[in-house]
């Protein structure tokens, strides 16, 4: 048996998504898994965090012969436990992580001139003393 690490192809049509996992050679590409090492999503605009790996995971494997595929050995080498990008990914992960916890806020001024003429519609109807009785 060969022990391959591959990618699964996840995700909708024109929305992909891969986890990059550990296979039997024999089994089809999205088939069964031994394991899962990490994700990678094409999708991301910044190319640093579009891979999430576990290295300690990794190294493992490829100590006990797994072979990675070539898509996968260049995330390998640049993600990797000792990738030459895993400065620029941290950076990356931490921008992203900003981005989505920042709330984003409305202009109150929008909100107010939205209320007051509501306001004014149902104030003027009571002001005319005109009721849902009076109009039958």
């Amino acid at each position: 048996m060969t022990v391959r690490i591959r990618m699964k192809q996840l995700g909708r049509k024109h929305r992909p998504f891969y986890r990059i996992c550990v296979m039997d050679s024999r089994t089809p590409r999205d088939g069964r898994v031994l394991e899962e090492l990490g994700t990678y999503d094409p999708m991301v605009p910044d190319t640093d965090a579009r891979a999430i790996l576990r290295g300690d995971r990794i190294d493992h494997w490829l100590s006990v012969g797994a072979q990675p595929s070539d898509k996968v050995k260049v995330l390998i080498k640049k993600y990797g436990s000792h990738g030459t990008h895993l400065p620029q990914q941290e950076a990356a992960l931490a921008q992203l992580a900003q981005k989505r916890h920042v709330a984003p806020q409305v202009a109150p001024q929008a909100e107010e001139s939205e209320g007051e003429p509501a306001e004014e519609a149902v104030s003027s109807d009571a002001a005319e003393g005109n009721t849902a009785e009076d109009a039958e």
